[in-house]
């Protein structure tokens, strides 16, 4: 009898054990981990200047230039996901530049994809809702010898070249409850292009230590959803290195304003120019201005521009020729000013 009552108990104690581990298994069921999330697999474009009516540099790419592929972005070191539903509500996910899990709303959701890593781009949201928009600017800049050009469009605010910046919009997405995460691939594209500058000097190089410049009517800012650019027009100030050549420059911007990515529209007539300030060695200061407008137009996101002849006849004389205009001042410095947004 007592044996029995021993194998009872052991039975009881089995049972009791095997109900509460049944009870762990329920509460951790997979039905309980559902949930409105996704994994972000991203890669990214990195052109650095899109072919459309100008040369196809990437084909006939000088071998006196820098390497082509050496202009291309590096690769972002972090990703930002905004999600937002018709509610007005939005989510701010920041993960690995390669991608991972972000948490959606349920049902339908827009999905912003941006590098998050940028020092000086602006982001603004506009509207609410499902309808928002995002728009990227950068910062104010000032210069102090830094006049303008008759060349150029009147009333330009001047801006510092914005970082490189890769975006992707998903428009309607429906979230599903699922226990593991959906795979979302997606593709950043550039909305960032990069001008290469040349001033190529045919006189006088030897008297100049240092030099910098402008560059005229190029796009405000961009919208992050569609990437089209604004209509209205900045210039772009930027300090230049050196060369046996003259003087070279790598300037980032958002492209020629009002310009879709996906063609090329009818515009107005914009117009562009290069600035070039050199301080000589004896502390005098030359700024050049040329019209670029054609070669600018004929690349609309990114390129190379080159101005060709500059001229410094003497050291001491400081005279100009050709088609620039030559003026002396001090060298100023830049003033970087945050945007009110």
């Amino acid at each position: 009898m007592k044996k029995l009552l021993n194998i009872l108990t052991a039975v009881l104690l089995m049972a009791a054990s095997t109900s509460c581990e049944h009870k762990d298994l329920c509460y951790n069921h997979p039905e309980h981990a559902h949930k409105y999330h996704i994994r972000v697999v991203a890669d990214y474009r990195y052109d650095w200047e899109e072919l459309y009516q100008g040369t196809d540099w990437q084909a006939s790419w000088p071998a006196d230039y820098t390497p082509y592929d050496d202009l291309r972005p590096d690769k972002p070191s972090g990703l930002r996901v905004v999600n937002s539903n018709a509610e007005g509500n939005s989510n701010t996910h920041n993960i690995q530049p390669d991608g991972g899990t972000v948490t959606l709303y349920e049902g339908l959701n827009d999905i912003l994809f941006y590098n998050n890593d940028t020092e000086y781009i602006l982001f603004s949201r506009i509207g609410s809702g499902s309808g928002a928009t995002t728009r990227a600017t950068t910062r104010s800049r000032t210069r102090s010898t830094y006049m303008g050009s008759k060349y150029a469009n009147e009333g330009e605010e001047t801006m510092t070249p914005p970082d490189a910046l890769f975006a992707n919009y998903y428009e309607g997405y429906r979230a599903e409850k699922v226990v593991e995460p959906t795979v979302v691939e997606v593709t950043l594209q550039p909305l960032v292009f990069t001008y290469k500058v040349r001033y190529e000097f045919a006189e006088g190089l030897e008297y100049v230590s240092m030099a910098r410049g402008a560059l005229t009517g190029m796009a405000r800012s961009v919208l992050m959803n569609t990437g089209e650019t604004s209509e209205e027009a900045a210039t772009l100030l930027y300090d230049c290195e050196k060369t046996d050549f003259g003087a070279r420059a790598f300037v980032n911007s958002f492209g020629v304003p009002a310009f879709p990515n996906d063609h090329y529209p009818s515009r107005a007539e914009g117009k562009h120019a290069l600035n070039l300030e050199v301080m000589l060695k004896n502390g005098n200061m030359l700024s050049f201005d040329f019209d670029v407008t054609d070669q600018v137009k004929a690349q609309p996101h990114g390129g190379v521009i080159v101005v060709k002849d500059i001229i410094i006849e003497g050291y001491q004389d400081m005279q100009g020729s050709g088609a620039f205009d030559v003026s002396v001042n001090d060298w100023g410095p830049y003033q970087d000013i945050t945007l009110p947004l």
